[in-house]
């Protein structure tokens, strides 16, 4: 019996890596001789480097300035002249030092690691993006890149969405230099736009800490940063699906490098050779912390569905916690499904015992799943 485990992270809990560990101790406590390989995925945002990385990238360090301006050590990785860069690690929430900086938190440093990357050799680039804790419009990614971003005086604007409300002059001739001959893929789900209601200060400000004041500093802010991009450019991206993923980076990528989008699990299970590496697999283990709403619009898990059924491959997937009506789960793919909280009710203590949790279900699967083959069966090529 060959089993592939293939979950994301559960956030706030366990790594990709730790979750298929503790997955792959309950299995072969149950079934001694079972083959358990792990693909960790994920859907663009945090834990896409240490997908890339886990599937042999080499790890290649750089240090960049962190959202706030600190030093923050982080990497890409490498195969070739591929190179895939996670937003999340360079410019995210979890890089902030303490509190959230809404209007000053800056993309810079996911900016300097590409700029690394393209300096190293590497001509095909993906930038993974979500997790983000600023709301800048890519303008902190184009300045790592070496773009100058000048208020009417000639002055280089502090960094942070705030101020390009100043911003008056765009000179990119550094950044194009550095972009000549580079591709670069945007790894992302979400379509909204950079302005208005449905853009990235509207919907994704205040998960960064943005008051209702702060948004509306932001979307004047960005309004003027998408006008002096169309200016400079002379094509306006402000209301390209995908231009409000990650405060505005989306928009940066696809005005100012030319970026083509794709959905970010499609991308990261292209980059982990996924479908190679569940062919001939008898079971395939996917999920995340929350089996939501959210899941079934380009989340790991679903995407992970998607592949095994094109293979013929029976997929199940695991869970901190699911909202989902079976019926729900059974037409995402999922054969079965396996959440934490039926064993541990206490959101908090199945947060931390999610280890032991996991190797639970991992047992649970082996001793009515795979020893009796329904599984195996249950889901039609």
């Amino acid at each position: 019996m060959r089993i592939v485990i293939a979950s994301d992270k559960f956030k706030g809990s366990l790594t990709a890596a730790e979750v298929a560990e503790a997955l792959t101790a309950g299995l072969r406590r149950a079934v001694r001789d079972v083959v358990v390989e792990r693909v960790p995925v994920a859907d663009g945002g945090d834990g896409t480097l240490a997908a890339a990385l886990e599937a042999g990238y080499e790890r290649c360090p750089v240090t960049v300035d962190g959202p706030t301006g600190e030093p923050v050590e982080t990497a890409f990785a490498r195969q070739g002249d591929l190179a895939v860069v996670e937003l999340a690690d360079a410019s995210g929430l979890l890089r902030l030092p303490g509190a959230f900086a809404p209007l000053t938190a800056s993309t810079i440093g996911t900016g300097q690691l590409l700029a690394a990357a393209i300096d190293a050799g590497c001509r095909d680039i993906v930038l993974g993006v979500g997790g983000s804790c600023s709301t800048d419009g890519g303008a902190g990614l184009a300045v790592g890149l070496g773009a100058r971003i000048l208020d009417a005086s000639g002055r280089p604007l502090p960094p942070g969405g705030a101020a390009l409300a100043s911003a008056a002059a765009l000179d990119l001739a550094p950044l194009r230099a550095r972009l000549s001959g580079v591709r670069v893929t945007l790894a992302c789900d979400v379509d909204n736009p950079l302005l208005g209601p449905s853009g990235a200060a509207a919907v994704y400000g205040p998960q960064k800490g943005a008051a209702p004041d702060d948004v509306a500093v932001l979307e004047k802010a960005l309004t003027v940063w998408a006008g002096l991009v169309a200016e400079t450019t002379a094509r306006d991206l402000r209301a390209a699906p995908g231009a409000g993923a990650a405060g505005g980076a989306g928009f940066g990528a696809l005005a100012l490098l030319d970026a083509a989008m794709r959905p970010g699990v499609e991308t990261v299970l292209s980059l982990v050779d996924f479908e190679a590496a569940v062919a001939d697999a008898d079971l395939v283990i996917t999920g995340e912390g929350s089996l939501d709403e959210q899941t079934l619009h380009g989340k790991a898990p679903v995407g992970v569905a998607a592949a095994c059924r094109r293979l013929g491959v029976p997929v199940v997937a695991v869970c901190g916690r699911t909202t989902l009506a079976p019926d729900v789960l059974k037409t995402a793919g999922f054969a079965g499904t396996w959440a934490l909280t039926d064993l541990e009710p206490d959101p908090a203590r199945c947060m931390e015992d999610a280890w032991t949790l996991l190797e639970r279900t991992g047992a649970t699967i082996g001793d009515r799943v795979l020893s009796s083959g329904r599984i195996a069966g249950a889901v039609a090529p």
